[in-house]
Formats: structure tokens, sequence, C-alpha cells
């Protein structure tokens, strides 16, 4: 169906147009942050506003010092915020018990992958995201293993299935604790700079399964953070981007990742080009500026 113009909209028969007033009404919000300010010695975060719709996933950019992680820690829960609302999968923060509301979004993260002991064998990684804990203590039971090895599959990390932790590479970690955030009854998977420490090749691989991942029927609303346009998958829908603890633009991917407002993020001159889905940046740096 096409609607040329706004006046067309009115022509519509009844059928249609709570067709598409239900299309709108179904994307439900799984994360609202209203007027976040986070102030500690100095202010972090200044009245930040951000929707995210399921069926939407987004890339989080910034320069170092923008926000992000702090923007994240309030997110999550870590970061208690002076003023505003955080809402998460319709929960507002305050008003219901974290430890459950925790259950419905993964975290995959450095502190995440660094709490883990190297002994630990992928399925139970895996088993440990069913109940929001790090490193599994219990006895799985074989419904536990038979769900752990289906979701590895769903990875794409079957054959890692009882590899200890201490010997997967940077890349089969990554899976492995997405896999973990998976168990549970999940509603958003937060990727915190998910890419680090990754060779080039690694990365490509990385980044394919993750375009893959949001693909998927049924897939969780995804938040990737990074600091490279280049990292952004070609499924990805919208972009926020942070500068000096402020939102500067949050809107569709092809709106938000030009030339001149990522010029703006970063301070520097910046050229924004894209091929065949995926976009790139290329970097003239200013000539006071060190690094």
């Amino acid at each position: 169906m096409a609607c040329s113009s706004f006046g067309e909209l009115f022509r519509l028969d009844a059928l249609e147009l709570f067709s598409i007033v239900g299309l709108v009404a179904g994307k439900q919000k799984v994360v609202e942050l209203d007027g976040i300010t986070v102030d500690r010695d100095v202010r972090i975060l200044t009245d930040v506003n951000w929707d995210v719709r399921s069926g939407e996933h987004w890339a989080i950019l910034g320069a170092n010092g923008s926000g992000k992680t702090s923007l994240l820690s309030v997110l999550v829960g870590y970061l208690t915020p002076s003023d505003g609302i955080v809402r998460v999968c319709g929960q507002t923060y305050g008003e219901v018990d974290w430890r459950e509301l925790r259950k419905r979004f993964g975290v995959v993260s450095s502190t995440v992958r660094q709490a883990i002991e190297a002994s630990e064998p992928a399925d139970e990684i895996v088993i440990s995201g069913r109940e929001a804990v790090i490193n599994y203590w219990g006895i799985p039971t074989a419904a536990e293993k038979r769900r752990a090895r289906r979701i590895l599959r769903e990875v794409e990390g079957s054959h890692l299935v009882d590899r200890p932790w201490g010997v997967l590479s940077q890349g089969e970690r990554q899976r492995v604790l997405i896999g973990r955030a998976l168990m549970a009854d999940l509603k958003l998977l937060i990727l915190d700079e998910p890419c680090a420490g990754l060779d080039p090749v690694a990365r490509e691989t990385f980044l394919g399964f993750v375009n893959r991942l949001v693909r998927r029927p049924g897939s969780p609303t995804v938040l990737l953070v990074t600091h490279h346009v280049e990292e952004i998958p070609p499924a990805f829908s919208h972009v926020l981007v942070l500068k000096k603890g402020r939102v500067l633009v949050a809107g569709r991917k092809k709106d938000v990742l030009r030339s001149d407002l990522l010029s703006d993020a970063f301070n520097a001159k910046v050229t924004v080009s894209r091929s065949r889905g995926r976009y790139s940046m290329s970097v003239r740096a200013r000539r006071d500026r060190v690094a």
C-alpha cells in the first residue's frame, strides 16, 4: 500500500487506516530515558531523552568521554541518576525489584568477561544466564543442558559446548556470552564494545554473526556501543550519538551517519561513506589535537 501525499491518507478506507495505527502501536517501548541527568563531582549526563522500540536495533556512538559508559550504567541500574526516569521493558526503576527486571535483559561487556572463571565450560556459562548470575555453582538439569546446547547452536558455537572459558578466543567468548544472555526471557541485549580486542578477520566474522542474529524472527532488541561506524552491522536501524554527556542526535541510521554530524561529535573533520550497507569514516584530525 502506497500513499503519495498526506491528503491521500484520509481517503484510505477504515480497515487500512486501523492497520497503520496498529502497526505503529504494536512497537512497544523497550527503553525509555526521560530527562536523565547524572551529577557526581562533575556533570556526567545532561537531560538525556531516548526511546527504543521493539524491532529497532541501535548503535551508540561518541568520542571518548562522551558518556556512553555512563549511559549504559544508568540503563542497567549500576548508576543512579540525579534526575529523570528510567524504564526498561515497561518497568520503572525504583518501583520494581531490580533483581527480577535484570533477568529481562542481557549485557555482554569486558566486566562480565573478566569475572568468569577460566575452568567453567561454555554450556554452564550459558546456563548461568537464566538467573543472571556469573559462574554457575549448581548442578544443571538435563533440560538446562539441552537448552544450553540449542542456544550454542543458535549463536553458531556448537563446537564450544564442553570447552573451558580459559581456552576460548575473544570472538568465541563473545558468542558464548551472547548465548548466556539468550538463556533468559530476553527483551534487550546490550553489547558494550564487543569488537574490542578482535583482529580484523575475527571482527568481521563476529559482526556477520550479529547481523544474522538481529535478522532472526523474535530477536531481542540489540544496543551496540562502539567508537567506530565500521562496526555497525547493516541490519541495525538507528543510531544515538553522544557528545559531552548530551544527546547530539538520535534517529534512523541513514539520517544520523552524516559527515557534518559526526564531525561535530568527534570534533574533527570526517567524511562518512557507505558501501553495500556498511558505513566507514575517514578522519582528518585537527593539527592542534593530541591523541
